[in-house]
């Protein structure tokens, strides 16, 4: 078992997952039916334990809540035979992969149907290896704003009738209201549908709860298309001069470097842009804004949901104050410093709460914060770089370059061993008049 579960191992598996479609036992092949009708538990939702009742001849189990409360009878039902029900591929946004947390795979056989969105490739016609899906089943439906560039298509499964009219009206709302819309309503079964219409123009308040809609993108002139690239236009966020500049941004990205599955800390938010990048350049990344401006915290909070990326942590709070509360978790894989590096002790809990091999980079636009990269430098090391960027701007009836403030960043990779864990340094130790 994992996680340190005690329940003895028997040597052929004692939990069989069967995946059911909407067809019920006419889509199950004799191995499912043989476990069922072996299995002393079968665990399930309503649905499933109604769909395959005529062959269960143990104790029909349906799920309770908590979820992870149902999860611990399951394991602890170890060495006995036991089926989960789960709806299509368990192992695709399924009850599989949750139980694969808890369960040795050794001891699982695991007997998969079509997924919700193989039926509905099947359906469309759809290549799926070209195709975006995407489960907004119990997650916000921002999750979609990042895949909507023209031509994409994708299949979301929403939580219930109600998802296809709340994403047509995001699709609306942002811009894609020309996009084609089809929902496939409960597909398998006696009551399958599918509706074809364009986002602008379904008007279906309630849908059949088992449903995944369909979207073939198309962007209207005024439509928020969130490039790939690093350094998204600064109009696309919400913010009051506090944001870190697109050019400076995309070569801040560039330094942090992410990679999956990474943590980062933004300490000094401002607007959450560096935060919000980050998260979008790819799925599995994580990040945790720090601000202590709860104006500001608010404002970040929206431009995470306006980007797609509403799991953005957010901690209202000042820094290096807030960060032993956060170093009490997973340490960050990146840190980067935007606001408040100058002030006591930042940039050494920065340092210390950074994980062994992983990179910090702190900007410097004031000549306070940049003596603090200057003597950071000077100890440890790592590379400098002064960043100016001009803009051609109306000069009378001419034009001409302005220059914005120039940009002094520092980035160091954390040794995998140091002799010197923190930064400590003797001109880190005279800021703000503090003795030497």
């Amino acid at each position: 078992m994992r996680d340190g579960e005690n329940a003895s191992l028997t040597a052929e598996p004692w939990l069989t997952i069967i995946g059911l479609g909407e067809d019920g036992l006419a889509g199950l092949g004799d191995d499912a039916k043989q476990a069922l009708a072996a299995a002393r538990l079968v665990f399930g939702g309503a649905r499933h334990l109604a769909l395959a009742a005529p062959l269960i001849t143990g104790e029909s189990c349906p799920w309770s809540s908590p979820f992870e409360t149902a999860i611990d009878v399951v394991v602890a039902m170890a060495g006995m035979p036991v089926v989960v029900l789960a709806s299509g591929d368990p192992f695709f946004y399924g009850v599989g992969v949750t139980l694969s947390r808890r369960i040795d795979p050794a001891q699982m056989r695991v007997l998969p149907a079509p997924s919700a969105f193989s039926l509905a490739a099947a359906r469309l016609g759809w290549a799926l290896q070209d195709v975006v899906c995407l489960s907004l089943h119990g997650r916000p439906l921002d999750l979609l704003r990042p895949h909507l560039h023209p031509g994409t298509r994708l299949l979301a499964l929403t939580s219930d009738g109600r998802g296809p009219s709340a994403i047509a009206a995001l699709l609306r709302d942002s811009g894609f209201g020309a996009s084609g819309f089809t929902v496939l309503e409960a597909m398998g079964g006696g009551q399958e549908r599918v509706t074809r219409q364009t986002a602008k123009t379904f008007d279906r308040a309630e849908c059949h709860a088992l449903n995944v809609c369909a979207i073939e993108v198309v962007a209207g002139e005024a439509a928020r298309v969130l490039a790939l690239s690093p350094g998204l236009a600064d109009d696309l966020f919400e913010h009051d001069g506090q944001i870190t500049k697109r050019e400076v941004r995309a070569l801040t990205l560039s330094a942090l470097a992410p990679r999956r599955g990474e943590r980062l800390w933004d300490i000094g938010a401002g607007a959450g842009s560096i935060a919000i990048e980050w998260m979008l350049a790819d799925p599995s990344l994580e990040a945790v804004a720090i601000e202590m401006s709860p104006e500001r915290a608010a404002r970040i909070r929206r431009n995470a949901q306006a980007f797609g990326v509403p799991a953005l942590g957010v901690v209202e709070g000042k820094a290096p104050d807030v960060l032993a509360s956060l170093d009490a978790g997973r340490a960050p894989d990146a840190i980067f410093v935007g606001g408040g590096g100058s002030e006591p002790g930042v940039m050494e809990a920065a340092w210390a709460a950074l994980r062994p091999g992983g990179r910090l980079v702190a900007n410097a636009v004031t000549t306070e914060m940049e003596a603090v990269l200057l003597a950071c430098h000077a100890e440890q090391g790592g590379s400098l770089t002064r960043i100016d960027i001009a803009r051609a701007s109306p000069v009378g009836t001419m034009t001409g370059w302005r220059p914005g403030m120039p940009v002094t960043q520092w980035a160091l990779t954390k040794p995998l061993t140091e002799d010197r864990p923190h930064l400590a340094g003797d001109a880190l130790g005279k800021r703000k008049g503090e003795p030497a």
